[in-house]
């Protein structure tokens, strides 16, 4: 840190290093495309990906299988995948990359284009790393896509059923970054996908695995939990305030897209000046019949049971909803739902200002729980947005 009064003495020193590693590398690139990547394939067996999961040849088939499934559900060519997964870590065990290891990936992309590979094939043995660090881009190819998804889940749902699991700060294996990798890859590349079932998929290449320490349902849900709570970071980065997720994970969806799509909607509901009114009155009907463990509420509303003039409004209020909004779920339109659902504040408020919710006649008041619980069906189709108010 100090100005050099002799700057050319500097310059001479850099190259006097840098010369001899410009030769390795020459040196290197000539002698690794004297073999194809398809030839290298045997000598991955050679190295352990990890003790009980086997080898990165049995890597490459356990993943070159899930890759197909995943381009089955992003129109992706299933053959130019599995040849992009079976040539993915041929890399791995060149000159090159043993000597410049952050070179993986470029060098199987380069290397593949000098084998004559498809140039699909060649851009996702690039892709299939990506996002490599946060704010990095995302496979842009289909192939490259269903490569990156399979590889990081094989590797998450591979390491969990050995009991592996990251703690505290200790991740040997990026899964972290594995799992922002693929919600990121899912939601930002608008792919329509359950999540859950992308997990039994991988899941079902591990079955001849020796000893175990989780399988099957045990095993899909603390995966899925784990890769669904790295969002709860995601739009802590985007500063968002963590009820919004909490109000949509209460819902125990899978599906990545979906789940970005309500919470973005719910953020901005948050903004409508019905929202904070309309929070409070999801919380006192969640508490309401939350504390209903031993009443049967009727799944329908009896209109001959409404007595008073705030429940009928309400009711019809409700019914009328329920119809609007019917296809605007369909359509995901979830902003739209909620700007719909915000005309209930009215009724909802004079509703609890004139009617005693436990009446004494045991229909009456089961009615109106049932009228409640029809309030609560309403916005449990985008959100829990009883957890945007605050508690007591």
């Amino acid at each position: 840190n100090i100005q050099s009064k002799d700057p050319q003495q500097v310059i001479d020193g850099n190259e006097r290093v840098i010369r001899p590693r410009l030769a390795d590398a020459a040196f290197f690139y000539k002698n690794d495309k004297q073999n194809s990547l398809e030839s290298r394939r045997e000598s991955l067996k050679e190295i352990v990906f990890q003790a009980q999961l086997g080898s990165l040849f049995d890597k490459t088939q356990r993943v070159a299988t899930n890759a197909e499934q995943i381009a089955s559900l992003i129109e992706a060519d299933q053959a130019l995948v599995r040849r992009a997964a079976e040539l993915s870590k041929s890399d791995l065990v060149t000159l090159m990359v043993g000597e410049f290891a952050n070179l993986q990936g470029s060098m199987g992309r380069d290397y593949a284009l000098h084998d004559g590979e498809d140039a699909q094939i060649a851009e996702a043995l690039f892709e299939q790393y990506l996002p490599r660090f946060a704010g990095d881009i995302i496979p842009t190819t289909a192939v490259g896509t269903a490569l990156a998804l399979a590889d990081k889940l094989d590797s998450l749902v591979a390491i969990f059923s050995i009991g592996q699991q990251p703690s505290g700060s200790r991740d040997p294996f990026a899964l972290r970054r594995a799992s922002l990798g693929v919600l990121r890859i899912l939601i930002e590349g608008n792919i329509d996908a359950d999540l859950e079932q992308l997990i039994h998929h991988t899941g079902a290449q591990l079955s001849d695995l020796k000893e175990p320490k989780l399988t099957g349902d045990a095993l899909y849900k603390q995966v899925l939990t784990y890769v669904l709570d790295r969002l709860k970071s995601w739009y802590k980065d985007q500063n968002m305030p963590s009820e919004l997720y909490a109000s949509v994970a209460h819902l125990g969806l899978s599906n990545p897209l979906d789940i970005n799509a309500r919470v973005i909607a719910v953020h901005r509901f948050t903004r409508l000046p019905e929202a904070a009114d309309l929070a409070a009155a999801n919380r006192r009907v969640y508490n309401m019949l939350d504390k209903q463990t031993d009443t049967h509420i009727p799944s329908k509303v009896s209109l001959s049971l409404l007595e008073v003039g705030a429940e009928i409004q309400l009711a019809t209020a409700v019914e009328s909803l329920s119809k609007k909004v019917a296809p605007l779920i369909e359509q995901r339109d979830y902003y739209a739902v909620l700007e719909q659902l915000a005309t209930l504040r009215d009724p909802v408020d004079q509703f609890f200002e004139e009617v005693m919710v436990m009446a004494d006649n045991h229909k009456v008041r089961n009615n109106r729980l049932a009228l409640l619980s029809r309030l609560q069906q309403l916005f449990m189709q985008v959100a829990d947005i009883s957890q945007l108010a605050p508690t007591k």
